[in-house]
This record gives C-alpha cells, structure tokens and sequence, in this order.
C-alpha cells in the first residue's frame, strides 16, 4: 500500500499451488514489491495481521484456572516465536541482509486487522463493524465502530467461545474434515430441512447481547486444536466431543452416503449459524444506531446468512470485503497502521478485487508457443460476439483477463464460465472439470441493473458474498444457477469495475435474453490458476471446450 492507495495484494497459494497454504507468504511478499516498483529498502512499515501479546490479560486468567500441559506450552511458544520472526523472514524472502530493512514492524490484533480489513476500504464514512471467524489471538469475534480514520473496538468474544469452531466442528461430524470444508456444507444444507435446531441451540447458546458454547460438545477448550502443516497445507484434528455424538449420532466417516439425516444436521447447522450471526449484527445495531455494516472474519463469507441482513436487520447498507477471511487481514493490518501511525487520510475504496498478478498480450502468446498448442488472436469487436455464441451453444470456456483476483472468488479475472439455462450444465461442469460434490451449487454473475429482475433483492454484491432467492417466474429459466432452495449467491457485474467480463455477459444477453452467466472458479482441485501457462494447464487436463486468454482463443477440437 502505497500513500493510503492499495497497489498489490495476493494470496501464497496462487504462488506456490499449495491450497490455504500456511506459513510466511515469501512468493507474494516479493511480488507485490516487484508489481509496485519498489526496492526492501524503500518500505517505510511492515504490518502483521497477528499480534500475540494481544488479550494477554485473558490468556493470563484461563492459564492460571485451567494450567495446560508442557504440549500445549511449547506449540504457543514456538508460535509467538514465529509471528515475531517476521523481520527474517521477509528479509529472507527479498533476498536481502536483515539490516537492509529499515522498515518498522507492527504487529496488529487479528480482529483487529480483520475488521479495519473492512471498514478503512469501504465506501462508508462512518459503519458498524463485525470480525467473525474460528479464532485469532485469543479472540473468535469483534464488534467494533468505525468513524472516518479511527476503528473503535467494543467488544470481544474471546477463547473458548467461537462460531467458527461450532461450524467446524458439525461440519467435521458430518465427515468433511479438510480445511475449508465449512463451503461444502453451506451448500448442502438447503437439501435438508432444520429438524435438529433444538439440539443446535445445546451447542450454542444466546443469552445476553454475544454468544456461548456449550462446551461438553467441544474439544477444543480442553486439549487445544491440534493443527498440523504438512506440504504446508493445514490439517485440523477432531474437535467435538463424544458428547456431540450422543446427541446427533454417529459421526458421518468421510466417503459414506450422505443420507437424510446428514442433509438434515446441516440445514440445522445453517440455520443456527444465522440465528447467532443475525444475534450479533443485531447486538451491533443496538450499539452503534449507525446504518452502515461492514464484515469480515471466515464467518463472513457465509454468503446465506450475509444476504438476510438486509431484509431482515435494521442496517441499510452492507460491505464484505472480497479477501474476508484471514488472508485479508494483511489489507486490514496495512491499514491500521496507516491510520493509527502515519495519520493517513481515507479516500480509498476497494471497488474491486483484481489486485493479483497480471500478463500482456505477448506473455499470454509466449505461453501459447511453449504450451506447443496454436490459438486464433480475435479483435474485441470479434471475440466478445463469438465467445457469447460458443457459451450459448452449450461450450464451456476458460476465461482468463486482467489482473486475478484477491480473495477465494473468481469474478470474471480467472473464471469457468458456461450458459446457466441448461439443467444439464451442473452435471457437465463436475463430470469434465470440478470433480466435485453435486450438491455443491454454481454462482451467477449478472449485469448489474438487471439483478433485480431476476432475484427479490438487488443490492450490489460484487464480490459474490450475498445469496439471493431466484424470483419465481425466473427460475426455469436459469436452473444451472439456481439452487435446490431457488437462491443464487450473485455476482452483480458493473462496466466500470468489470469491463470485459460485462461486455461477455452483455452478449450472450444479446443473444439470449438472459443477462447472466454462470461462474466458477477457474481450477480443479488446485488453488485458482494465476497465470496463463496455469490456464493451459488446466485447460489440457480438464475437458473444457475453449479458453480464452485476453484476446487469444483455444479451442479443445483444434
């Protein structure tokens, strides 16, 4: 970030092709100072979206009630020592001496970074803020208020308390056990009905303005998270009890049927996600009256519950940022510094979420000739029409342009992109290409002034983190996006933000009447493709019928 302006921002995984990869992010550090033109010795501040000395008071009172074992200890020393080892790692990264960075660093308080990662990008001069997520420093949750450069923390939900954790911990119950499972059951959920919520309420509870858990049902609190990184992916150990089992049944083991039953936890999981979410942002209003919200936090990219704020809580105005969970507290820590050392003036607004890596038109060729592949180079006026037509008739393209994406959506930068009309195209997308679970569902991205013809609410969500119900006389008519419970998590796509990728979806509007393209993210099971020669990979190892690189179409037939 540059004079308050953000210049670069990207995730390590795009780097290095290892999903939610852990540890410092060395590639990217070195290519957003590369993509500012910026030598190590030119950083003035170094910002850390982790601070461990923060809520010391707290951590003091549990260690002295609850005395961990030697274990534990250690991992909480080894991890101090690593978040405050970021000189050397980041001196090491630029392939610099340490004494060369002149740089200060500062650590910044996860939910901190977290809620000014939304609130000092927004449009909002002054908003209500709210960091949700599993945990980070000692703290699963933050209620705050922002008012022009200053963040004002009112409150925190701290250790064992978290709705990231009861998430997790049902959605490890019902056999998904990798991180970042918790999507795959936002999208099985509307298959089931909300039979169990009772027994949710067990698990949570709500009393007074925050939230509690039930803590039989958690491990958590008790043994700790055991977390491991091997190849530099997380994997989370078991964290609900023999009690959460006594309560649901046996746990679901990863591979077997989902039955009924399993649909039916996870609606209830949803719903009671939302009771607690709708419980905060309402305890929020209370104390701020200010009709302005802003997100983040992992819980934020609940899109479901995100998209009942609106019709349903006093606030008038939403905004979640587009890398909400914890890769955007890098954002968040950056400026928090910004307004709290340097004094920086807001002006600043993340429209957008292309801030990644980009590559011209000759890189895009030179990656075609090495690919040993051949491709046609079509003008705009020719490419837009012909794209559209292929989509139209039932092909599946590759859309690669700009800058890629920050964040875990795909938004027209670095997407799948396919015609939503067909009621087949779910079952095409994941036998050729996905390869994934089929009650997962497809997004869809829509012309912006359009929305609202064809779903009930037509807020702007240009970063896909709201879910819409599908208006009824539309829904036959898009199947591929709209899910078992008629909604769509929309993208709404506006020509300032999104040049190409609305002028694509303006023509297959031309040609169909349906200004709305069905979007997915452009990978298999890798993290998304970052750069062309990743495209082409891609591209030849799925059956995807063309791709398209800036202005260089391939085509699988070819």
């Amino acid at each position: 970030m540059v004079d308050g302006e953000l210049v670069a921002a990207a995730e390590e995984e795009r780097f290095n092709r290892i999903k939610h990869v852990a540890g410092f992010p060395s590639l990217a550090s070195a290519w957003c100072l590369a993509e500012a033109g910026l030598k190590p010795s030119d950083l003035d501040h170094v910002a850390i979206g982790r601070d461990p000395r923060a809520n010391l008071g707290a951590k003091f009172r549990r260690t002295l009630r609850h005395r961990p074992g030697m274990r534990y200890i250690r991992e909480r020393l080894a991890n101090q020592a690593q978040v405050g080892n970021a000189t050397d790692a980041l001196a090491d990264a630029l392939g610099v001496e340490r004494g060369s960075l002149r740089a200060q660093f500062h650590n910044v308080e996860h939910h901190r970074a977290h809620a000014a990662s939304a609130f000092f990008v927004s449009p909002f001069e002054n908003a209500a803020v709210l960091s949700v997520d599993g945990f980070g420093d000692f703290a699963s949750a933050m209620l705050a208020v922002g008012r022009g450069n200053r963040l004002e923390v009112l409150d925190r939900v701290l250790f064992p308390h978290s709705l990231g954790i009861f998430y997790t911990a049902v959605t490890q119950w019902l056999g998904f056990p990798y991180y970042g499972d918790e999507g795959k059951v936002m999208g099985l959920a509307p298959y089931g009905e909300p039979a169990y919520l009772d027994k949710m309420r067990e698990l949570v509870h709500l009393e007074g303005p925050l939230f509690t858990l039930g803590l039989d049902y958690y491990t958590h609190h008790s043994r700790g998270v055991e977390m491991t990184w091997a190849d530099g992916s997380p994997s989370i150990g078991r964290i609900f009890s023999q009690r959460m089992e006594d309560l649901l049944g046996p746990a679901r083991q990863p591979g077997e049927p989902v039955v009924k039953h399993h649909e039916d936890v996870a609606r209830s999981l949803q719903a009671m996600l939302e009771e607690a979410y709708l419980h905060l942002v309402n305890t929020l209003w209370e104390r701020t009256q200010i009709p302005q919200l802003c997100l983040a936090g992992g819980v934020a990219l609940n899109a479901v519950a995100n998209g009942r704020i609106i019709p349903e809580t006093p606030f008038e105005d939403v905004y979640v940022q587009p890398a909400a969970g914890d890769s955007g507290t890098a954002v968040g820590a950056a400026y928090d510094v910004w307004h709290k050392k340097v004094d920086g003036k807001r002006g600043f607004v993340m429209g957008s979420a292309d801030w990644g890596p980009h590559y011209t038109d000759d890189e895009c060729a030179g990656a075609i000739a090495a690919s040993g592949l051949t491709s046609t180079r079509m003008s705009d006026d020719e490419l837009f029409p012909y794209v559209a037509a292929r989509i139209a008739d039932g092909e599946v393209v590759g859309w690669f342009q700009g800058r890629m994406e920050y964040g875990p959506r795909a938004l027209g930068q670095r997407s799948i992109v396919a015609d939503p009309r067909r009621d087949d195209m779910k079952d095409i997308l994941n036998a050729r290409i996905k390869h994934r679970e089929p009650f997962r569902p497809f997004a869809p991205s829509v012309l912006s002034d359009r929305v609202g013809g064809w779903f009930e609410q037509d807020y702007p969500s240009p970063f896909m983190v709201l879910v819409y119900k599908t208006r009824v006389e539309k829904r036959e008519q898009i199947p591929a996006v709209n899910h078992v419970d008629d909604t769509g998590r929309v993208q709404s796509v506006e020509e300032d933000i999104l040049p190409r990728y609305w002028r694509l979806i303006s023509e297959f509007d031309k040609l169909t009447g349906v200004p709305i393209l069905l979007n997915t993210s452009f990978n298999e099971n890798e993290p998304i493709v970052m750069t062309p020669a990743h495209a082409l990979e891609t591209f030849q190892k799925t059956k995807m019928d063309m791709l398209v690189l800036g202005n260089h179409v391939l085509r699988r037939n070819a």
